[in-house]
């Protein structure tokens, strides 16, 4: 149980590839994990500074916490952001990990599409506000992985993914066809928790940023 939340920081995060890629950022800061995630069935972990520990979550459940305040801050993929659509948070930096891109892809050589478009996505929020703002009616329908195979058994007639280097798209006959987003994984801090720490907060905002722009310097040097 996490005791005297006033003189605490929370850390929400995932595990997985985002993990992996904060952890580093996070150690620039003075914050690492005393025991590693992956050989524990913990969900609260405790690290090096005292006044800090870290929540291990589901990838979707990380801004819900910090919307509520369960957390002070969590590390988040711009896609999950999206399709989360909270404002109890602000999303100060951009941690340039976790890259990829959000985007409509299709059968290549699909014939036209006659009637309403059918889209699949697990990002139904995203695809709902993606085509009202092209002025199209659409059949969101939603699932929640192996998305490449709705276009090939016609369940749906193109999908809304996430993707990296396009080879499973390529490997299953689809194309990317429309760029909703780029994607990157963000900083999200609880608004209350920004007014109340915000001293603490703030300095680990500035170690995040510099860590950032020093890993950003080092890839184009």
């Amino acid at each position: 149980m996490i005791e005297d939340r006033s003189r605490q920081l929370v850390f929400a995060l995932s595990k997985g590839r985002i993990l992996k890629e904060t952890l580093p950022l996070l150690k620039t800061a003075g914050i690492e994990l005393l025991e590693d995630p992956d050989q524990s069935r913990k969900l609260i972990f405790p690290t090096t500074c005292d006044d800090v520990k870290i929540l291990i979550l589901r990838a979707t459940d990380v801004p819900t916490y910090v919307e509520h305040g369960a957390a002070d801050l969590g590390v988040s993929g711009k896609d999950v952001l999206l399709e989360h659509g909270g404002r109890g948070f602000y999303e100060p930096l951009d941690l340039n990990i976790g890259r990829c891109r959000l985007m409509v892809a299709a059968r290549v050589n699909a014939p036209a599409v006659t009637g309403r478009l059918k889209v699949a996505s697990k990002f139904v929020n995203v695809a709902k506000r993606y085509y009202a703002e092209k002025g199209e009616q659409v059949e969101i329908i939603k699932l929640y992985g192996s998305m490449e195979l709705a276009p090939l058994v016609g369940l749906a007639d193109c999908i809304v993914d996430l993707v990296d280097t396009g080879n499973t798209l390529k490997a299953n006959g689809l194309q990317p066809t429309e760029l909703i987003a780029s994607i990157s994984s963000r900083l999200i801090v609880n608004k209350a928790s920004m007014k109340i720490k915000h001293q603490r907060i703030q300095d680990i905002i500035d170690c995040l940023d510099q860590a950032v722009k020093a890993n950003a310097s080092a890839k184009t040097s």
